[in-house]
């Protein structure tokens, strides 16, 4: 039987229907929109489908829903902030760590968590607030430089990424160049 509960995600209240068993990842994803989160192993085993819970790294497709009423929910999606990326997701960006980009959410919310908690990491420490993440497209060795380059661009007091650019006369906002070229 559906009930309807408020979830708070990325700090915008949402009225969710809801049965007992929906998972977490579903409802972000399906009733939320919120793509970014994305649905890997379904089992816990590769943390594709991480996000903050009270910030918390959790894995959505272990948690149901229901669980995380009167908590607060942070996706991918909500660490931009005015167009502008968060110093994570800039690193990512900047060290070439995205490579595909299907584990790159669960990776930037893992080391969000990881630095909120150590501001200032070893390398050391770094591998293990991600070795909750499974990348198969690469080794690791770019997403913890990136990892440590975010670490450090957040305690010298760069909380925001380059503005977002101006799309090109006739291009709609968010459209690839008309060379399809993109730049990072």
């Amino acid at each position: 039987m559906k009930q309807l509960i408020e979830l708070q995600v990325n700090g915008e209240t949402y009225a969710v229907p809801v049965t007992p068993c929906d998972l977490l990842v579903d409802v972000l994803r399906k009733k939320l929109g919120l793509t970014g989160t994305k649905k890997g192993c379904g089992q816990g085993d590769c943390g594709a489908c991480t996000v903050l819970v009270d910030g918390e790294p959790v894995l959505s497709c272990l948690t149901l829903a229901i669980a995380c009423r009167g908590k607060k929910i942070t996706t991918i999606e909500g660490l931009a902030e005015n167009g502008r990326l968060h110093p994570i997701q800039q690193s990512f960006v900047d060290h070439g760590a995205i490579q595909c980009g299907f584990c790159t959410p669960g990776m930037i919310l893992s080391a969000k968590a990881l630095l909120d908690r150590n501001p200032a990491p070893t390398e050391e420490e770094i591998k293990r607030g991600l070795a909750g993440n499974l990348c198969r497209c690469t080794g690791y060795k770019k997403i913890v430089e990136a990892v440590g380059a975010a670490a450090r661009a957040l305690a010298a007091g760069n909380l925001a990424g380059p503005p977002p650019e101006e799309p090109a006369a006739g291009e709609p906002a968010g459209a690839l160049p008309a060379n399809g070229e993109v730049k990072s």
